[in-house]
């Protein structure tokens, strides 16, 4: 007989309740409304993500990378293993109760990959931080940004996939980068419009899939050009 699972924690959200449970010593589940956000057993398209954005940061200096979303913090610990001791990582969460339970009963599932020196922490939208850098603060543009979050741009709710996925917003995340820059962006399943509209804010783009069988999900790497022709104006883009 399979032994149950029991919540350690849960917390009302404006999508449903979320829960982290745990089944065993390393067998945690994150869910919102019934429905499975995180399984600590199910990570390997969240590390390909990781792994992918990064693969060209290895030996650069002072790398600079936004990641949205920190889950069970496989994505951030997966990137901090591909980057220098000077790198600065920036996590937007949206919610307090992640970074807390990363913290806690999820912190050895990363060796506390959330509170490595190089990491920052911000509780916010990570659409308003890349909003943020791109009209405002464009000295600190990111080598990377990864999006590691619930569902991705096909099966989010439209108003979601809008700000996070949709035209102005890739314009703004292309203008958040600095040239040669990397846009990776984690994906239930494959999503040919959104490929259609990476292409259009100026990515070359690259799909792989990664995980298992019924976990093989999509994984979107998008590269900014580099060079005179990578842009920078805030001109560039619908909606600016």
């Amino acid at each position: 007989m399979a032994t149950p699972w029991r919540t350690l924690d849960s917390i009302d959200t404006d999508e449903g309740l979320l829960d982290l449970r745990q089944r065993g010593e390393t067998d945690f589940l994150i869910t919102i409304h019934g429905r499975v956000l995180m399984n600590a057993s199910a990570n390997m398209s969240e590390i390909a993500l990781a792994q992918l954005a990064c693969v060209s940061l290895k030996t650069k200096k002072k790398p600079r990378l936004l990641i949205g979303g920190l889950g069970m913090g496989f994505t951030l610990k997966a990137a901090l293993d591909m980057l220098s001791v000077d790198a600065q990582v920036e996590v937007a969460e949206l919610n307090p109760v992640i970074v807390k339970w990363c913290r806690g009963p999820l912190a050895h599932l990363t060796g506390g990959a959330v509170d490595d020196p190089r990491v920052t922490v911000v509780i916010d939208d990570v659409a308003a931080r890349i909003r943020c850098v791109a009209k405002k603060d464009m000295e600190n543009r990111f080598d990377a940004i990864i999006l590691d979050l619930y569902e991705g741009p096909r099966r989010g709710a439209a108003g979601r996939r809008s700000y996070l996925y949709g035209d102005r917003a890739l314009a703004l995340s292309h203008l958040a980068l600095k040239a040669g820059g990397v846009f990776a962006v984690w994906s239930e399943d494959p999503d040919k419009t959104f490929e259609k509209r990476l292409k259009a804010a100026r990515f070359s783009v690259s799909l792989q899939r990664a995980g298992r069988g019924g976990c093989s999900h999509a994984v979107y790497i998008a590269q900014k050009p580099s060079g005179p022709k990578a842009g920078g104006s805030k001109k560039k883009g619908p909606g600016l």
